[in-house]
């Protein structure tokens, strides 16, 4: 199994220290973060986007392109592009010009998007996010794999012989699609036989597991083949401790902060407290053996090769702890227990 970290770069106080830290400060928290993610041996760093508070991930390319200069051979991510709202040719350029930046270590996942704020700031309504995705989803491919493209759709002006400069490095970047809430998501992804990256943050097990299980029917529909499928999760924190008490002590404050902010109401998630939270949702709350256990069991039922954890929210003290706790403790042992080929250099 590989292993990301994932960020919104929420910035609130702190519920612990009262600490609050300036958007240059929570910035510079985020690249040190992802330093430190390669140095204790993640796959990959994700960062992902947002238009309002408490996040300042409104620019994932930036973002990337300055942890890209500080890291050498991490992969990016984009957790995700809401690509529902960007303008294909501006996405096309932007990635692959940080494509080259980075020296051809980039994965994009694309959604519609898991915040409705945005919509309004990018002049669309909410019932069109799955159209405008899939029309700027086909438009997108077109400019990283075709010269002068001529195209006339609904949400940009049409073009006519455009080549999009720079071509990706990578031929072709891999694109996962973001599957949170509908099968529309998964039915693309599978359309294309593209891989697919479960939130698997916000409800239970079953409602991403129904997602990911229809991704591969239909990928067997199209004509791919639903064993060679690749699939990714996140999950719904991390707090590990000595025992599981312990670590449900110390993420209380943290649970009870974020599950008053509008972005958790609109989640509507069905967990009551925090004590509910770890035993039912995807949360990495507990000692090093109760996660593993947890990890193991989704796995069985999503069969993911990929798992993005997040240690937003915490103090930049115990963000590292969390962070060589899980490098140390349970990565090792799920590393051998599910062996992963992706991302690995040729020859490896």
């Amino acid at each position: 199994m590989k292993f990301v970290l994932f960020s919104l770069i929420m910035n609130l106080p702190n519920p612990v220290s009262g600490e609050t830290l300036s958007d240059r400060q929570k910035f510079r928290n985020i690249l040190r973060q992802a330093e430190w993610a390669e140095k204790l041996g993640y796959d990959g760093y994700g960062v992902g986007e947002r238009h309002g508070p408490p996040f300042l991930s409104s620019s994932p390319p930036v973002v990337l392109a300055s942890i890209a200069a500080r890291t050498e051979s991490i992969r990016l991510l984009t957790t995700a592009t809401v690509l529902s709202v960007l303008d294909p040719v501006r996405v096309a350029e932007d990635y692959a010009t940080l494509d080259h930046l980075s020296g051809g270590r980039l994965d994009i996942i694309i959604g519609k998007g898991n915040d409705p704020r945005h919509y309004p700031l990018f002049g669309i309504e909410e019932k069109e996010q799955w159209e405008s995705l899939a029309e700027r989803y086909e438009l997108l491919r077109r400019l990283w794999s075709e010269e002068k493209v001529s195209w006339e759709g609904k949400y940009r002006p049409p073009l006519d012989g455009v080549t999009v400069l720079p071509k990706p490095l990578q031929r072709p970047i891999r694109i996962w699609h973001g599957s949170a809430s509908s099968e529309i998501s998964t039915e693309l992804a599978a359309k294309y036989g593209e891989p697919l990256f479960s939130s698997n943050a916000a409800h239970g097990q079953e409602k991403y597991k129904a997602l990911i299980d229809h991704y591969r029917d239909r990928l067997a529909f199209y004509g791919h083949d639903p064993e060679q499928a690749l699939v990714g999760a996140g999950t719904g924190g991390l707090y590990l401790a000595d025992t599981k008490e312990e670590a449900i002590e110390r993420f209380r404050p943290y649970y009870n902060a974020f599950s008053t902010t509008e972005a958790a109401k609109h989640n509507r998630s069905p967990f009551v407290d925090v004590e509910d939270y770890a035993a039912r949702s995807s949360g990495l709350i507990g000692s090093p053996d109760s996660v593993i256990e947890k990890i193991l069991d989704y796995h069985r039922a999503f069969g993911n090769q990929v798992l993005g954890i997040s240690v937003d929210g915490l103090t930049e003290s115990e963000q590292l702890e969390q962070m060589e706790r899980f490098a140390k403790e349970v990565a090792p042992v799920l590393r051998r227990e599910l062996p992963s080929s992706l991302w690995n250099p040729p020859g490896a």
